[in-house]
């Protein structure tokens, strides 16, 4: 580990261990350098593919950055996911999470298997569909963050369930997560944000067996203090990851707080 990986502060919230980096840039390198250290070792341990479920926002744009310049991952053995999309932007859409981990990620580490959400019309089937290629294996790592809401992938309060019977469902969108695609730049103004959306339920993201959050930025801090203070409930579903036995939280100081 090179200085620039060192923490500055390092604690544990339950079962949840928390590093806090001084400045984004050292949280991305630092959260890179840790989930390839994993997926390498995953990949010596077995013959069989890594599956590893990618959110997609503008919180992980140091972590991708940082996991594209890893060196000795065999990314042809590794089978990627991703955790939301929206219904009904076009194929095309730059906001598309797909799209956006196509770019960022996916187009230059080139994994064996991609398997993108939202590619079929109907709804139901979609779901079956994604749901069966998530049960074809356990989920080895699962790469997110924290909506400013609490939200993790598209699982808002008003729809969180932390005993979900569904691994993949269609979700009415709250505002405070449509207001922060535009507070991130992803769309003009609200109206442009679609009113629903494909995710991976909780249990989805629970049943992972390594999971790295991710959760830099001032827009954070009240969503990640909640997720580490307030009761675990679904009135911050973040507060559910504080339970998990295999995570660990990058975070910078703007949300943490000092």
């Amino acid at each position: 580990m090179n200085d620039i990986m060192i923490p500055a502060a390092e604690h544990h919230v339950e079962r949840m261990r928390v590093l806090v980096y001084n400045h984004r840039s050292q949280m991305g390198a630092a959260a890179a350098g840790q989930v390839g250290q994993r997926i390498r070792a995953l990949l010596e341990q077995s013959s069989a593919p890594v599956r590893i479920v990618f959110a997609a926002a503008p919180s992980q744009n140091e972590l991708y950055e940082g996991l594209v310049q890893e060196q000795g991952i065999d990314w042809s053995r590794v089978c990627a996911f991703h955790m939301d999309e929206y219904i009904g932007l076009p194929a095309d859409a730059p906001q598309r999470f797909g799209n956006y981990l196509q770019e960022r990620l996916f187009s230059r580490v080139k994994p064996g298997r991609i398997e993108l959400l939202g590619r079929t019309g109907d709804i139901g089937e979609e779901c079956r569909r994604y749901t069966a290629l998530l049960n074809e294996a356990p989920i080895d790592i699962v790469c997110l963050g924290i909506g400013e809401n609490g939200h993790i992938a598209f699982n808002d309060p008003p729809v969180a369930d932390f005993a979900d019977p569904y691994l993949v469902k269609a979700v009415l969108l709250d505002e405070a997560c449509r207001q922060q695609q535009v507070n991130d730049g992803c769309f003009a103004s609200l109206d442009e944000v679609p009113t629903h959306a494909l995710t991976l339920t909780v249990p989805a993201l629970m049943a992972g067996r390594h999971l790295f959050a991710i959760v830099p930025g001032k827009a954070k801090h009240k969503a990640l203090q909640a997720a580490l203070h307030d009761p675990v409930s679904t009135a911050c579903p973040a507060s559910i990851l504080r339970t998990h036995p295999g995570i660990t939280l990058f975070t910078d100081r703007d949300a943490y707080g000092s």
